[in-house]
């Protein structure tokens, strides 16, 4: 009889961390998502993509790089640009730095949007997520998910992965 090598463990605190975690998460996005649809007619996905754009300088970014900003496939970021491209939100333009790819951008409509949707997203973080902890907790549970999204991170998603060529076709996968 072959002898079966000990499984790695999770002791209860682990797995307490990793259960609050998930549960968590999915009553504050469920919390959001309905917010963002009654408000904004939004999906996450969509607001993820407005608000990433609102973030940066520019107001615009390459589509590959708020795919992997994201976690999303290129394919399903390309898609949810189109949608918000036919609403007026947002604009896509070659891109002036690579042939290849595709330039995001937010449009005034776009802005207006994440006004709109914005005093009741934070209104539901600090009621759900912030109201309970103090500024201390806020600080460790940010260094933390820090850390944590750092390390994931390290791996990247399948979005910002090389692409392979197929032999002969000279096609992308």
């Amino acid at each position: 009889m072959r002898e079966v090598p000990p499984q790695p463990g999770i002791d209860p605190t682990e797995l307490a961390a990793y259960f609050g975690l998930i549960e968590s998460t999915s009553l504050l996005k469920h919390a959001v998502e309905q917010q963002l649809r009654d408000v904004g007619g939004l999906s996450y996905i969509q607001f993820q993509l407005l608000a990433t754009l609102g973030d940066s300088p520019t107001g615009s970014r390459r589509m590959t790089d708020l795919a992997d900003g994201v976690v999303y496939s290129r394919s399903g970021m390309t898609y949810q640009a189109q949608v918000l491209e036919k609403r007026g939100l947002v604009t896509r333009t070659p891109s002036t730095d690579d042939e290849r790819s595709i330039d995001v951008s937010l449009t005034d409509d776009g802005r207006a949007v994440l006004a709109k949707v914005f005093p009741g997203h934070i209104a539901i973080l600090n009621d759900m997520l912030l109201a309970p902890l103090s500024r201390a907790d806020i600080e460790s549970l940010a260094d933390i998910l820090t850390r944590t999204r750092d390390h994931m991170r390290q791996v990247p998603p399948r979005s910002a992965a090389p692409r392979r060529r197929k032999k002969g076709a000279g096609a992308e996968e």
